[in-house]
């Protein structure tokens, strides 16, 4: 009897003791991602603020046309770039699953295996570079006849600065899967300072300021590429000794793993780089000016996101591979709402007062840059929680379909925005037609995820997209308001700007967020007014 007993005891014990120690290592896990998150919006905050200042004045230096050269130049280049991507993907997926598993030797074949499948990686660029990239250049893009011996400078200085990015792959993801973020929020402020520098030097050197700036920028990856090196050996031991041996079953299964992977970004580049180009075949350098400053601000709002993204992620897969389904989860819904929050707590007032604030910034706005800024804005607004959901599907590794769909939906911008072109329609169309097709990807995302990791698709709707809603129209009421019948000056327009962003975080305080949310928010804050009133 005491043996029956005991059977029907201890299994109940077991399960109490596992469920407590899960509860506690999700609390370590949470403070573990807002402490990173803290880190990496500091850094964030400086790189924004250099990157406003610099951009402002390579605008300035280099003139509306130059300026449209080294961003379609330096896309022929990223055009090759989704082998990078897809095995940046890859890299940082398998290295926090054997993390996860606690499995050190496990590490240490990834990453000598991601080594190996990088040193490839760059092989192939530097040929396709060297052969139809020169070709492309030279014969099918649009750039004045005066500017394309500079043009060809640009591009080997951007090929030069893309292979070591691509060496420094394996590092980048060692570093966010230990989820070191200090050392990685320090080393890209680091670089900040080093793009900072370049354009104090841009105002003293006397050649071509073209050629100069893309050959000062492969010197800062250089330097980035031995620092990332020199810490990752000193800290990682998986990263102290480089080895051309890696696990052939390994080096398969992740080549496995990212040939779906590269399937999918080739949707995300010729979205990006893939229309860049086709908008200098049609409109020429000063529309690709335009894009490029648009895509400059969409990277600054997208650091909120990236951030706390960067932060998440890692345990998005880690609790994946310790089969904790219920807190990853958990993980997935509050990181896609807190990703939309974070990207709209700037792009709504962006959005509201992009011409003021593009005139504040910039001496010289061009054309078109305006409409661009806020369709790309709004389009990052609709695509802010794909990241944690595209983690979660990776994780399962089953990513093949889920892959095959976006990436068509991905294709289709390209085309259609060649087509609106060749009748007639104006540049920002292009964006107009993204915007629809990342509504549609982003729909078919959740379908995906939710139907692969036992989530209620009903849930998800009411948890996350309806509160998301919400919040948007709760935000805009009052600044709509005023733009609209306020008469137009400097004060109204930074008074509309800040009371949109006040008004985006009230709205994700009053339906946002639930009680639990909300009830630790308010912890957290009372925690920290307390520690600063001791101090």
């Amino acid at each position: 009897m005491s043996n029956a007993h005991d059977r029907g005891l201890f299994p109940v014990f077991e399960r109490l003791l596992l469920k407590i120690s899960s509860m506690t290592d999700c609390i370590k896990n949470n403070k573990r991602i807002l402490h990173n998150t803290i880190l990496l919006y500091i850094r964030m905050l400086i790189l924004m603020s250099v990157s406003l200042y610099t951009s402002r004045v390579v605008l300035s230096i280099l003139g509306v046309g130059d300026y449209g050269i080294y961003n379609v130049v330096g896309g022929v280049v990223f055009v090759l770039s989704f082998l990078n991507i897809s095995m940046a993907t890859a890299t940082q997926r398998f290295l926090n699953l054997e993390l996860g598993k606690n499995n050190k030797k496990g590490v240490e074949k990834v990453f000598a295996t991601a080594q190996v499948i990088h040193i490839l990686i760059a092989v192939i660029i530097l040929v396709l570079a060297e052969t139809f990239g020169v070709w492309f250049l030279n014969n099918h893009m649009f750039i004045p006849k005066d500017r394309i011996i500079a043009s060809n400078y640009v591009f080997q200085f951007t090929i030069c600065s893309f292979l070591l990015t691509v060496m420094s792959v394996p590092y980048n993801a060692t570093i966010i899967a230990h989820e070191k973020m200090s050392a990685f929020a320090y080393i890209t402020v680091i670089e900040a300072l080093l793009k900072l520098g370049i354009v104090f030097l841009l105002l003293v050197i006397n050649s071509d300021k073209l050629i100069a700036y893309s050959f000062l920028m492969a010197i800062v990856s250089i330097i980035i590429r031995i620092i990332y090196g020199s810490y990752c050996r000193r800290h990682f031991e998986e990263c102290r000794r480089f080895s051309v041996k890696y696990d052939k079953f390994l080096f398969k299964e992740m080549l496995g793993f990212s040939s779906w992977t590269i399937f999918g970004s080739l949707g995300s580049i010729s979205h990006t780089q893939g229309v860049a180009i086709v908008l200098n075949m049609f409109f020429g350098v000063a529309v690709n000016a335009a894009q490029g400053i648009s895509m400059q601000i969409n990277n600054l709002v997208y650091q909120f996101v990236t951030s706390f993204m960067t932060a998440l992620n890692p345990q998005i897969v880690k609790y994946y591979a310790a089969k904790d389904l219920y807190f990853m989860q958990t993980l997935i819904k509050r990181g896609c709402k807190m990703g939309f929050f974070l990207v709209a707590f700037l792009v709504l007032p962006l959005c509201f007062e992009t011409q003021t604030i593009l005139s504040l910034w910039l001496k010289e706005v061009p054309e078109y840059t305006v409409i661009f800024t806020r369709l790309v804005l709004l389009t990052s607004l609709c695509n802010s929680f794909a990241s944690p959901l595209s983690v979660a599907q990776g994780a399962t590794g089953n990513i093949k379909t889920y892959q095959m769909v976006l990436t068509i939906l991905g294709w289709m911008h390209l085309p259609l925005a060649w087509v609106f072109f060749t009748l007639g329609f104006a540049p920002y169309y292009a964006m107009y037609i993204y915007l629809f097709l990342v509504i549609i990807m982003q729909m078919y995302r959740i379908y995906k995820v939710c139907n692969s990791l036992n989530i209620s698709i009903s849930g998800f709707y009411k948890d996350v997209i309806i509160k998301c809603f919400l919040v948007m129209l709760l935000s805009s009421i009052l600044p709509v308001g005023m733009h609209l019948l306020v008469p137009y000056s400097l004060f109204s327009r930074i008074l509309t700007f800040c009371m949109s962003a006040v008004m985006v975080i009230i709205s994700v305080f009053v339906v946002g967020v639930n009680n639990e949310e909300r009830n630790k928010i308010f912890k957290f804050i009372r925690s920290k007014t307390y520690i600063a009133a001791l101090n």
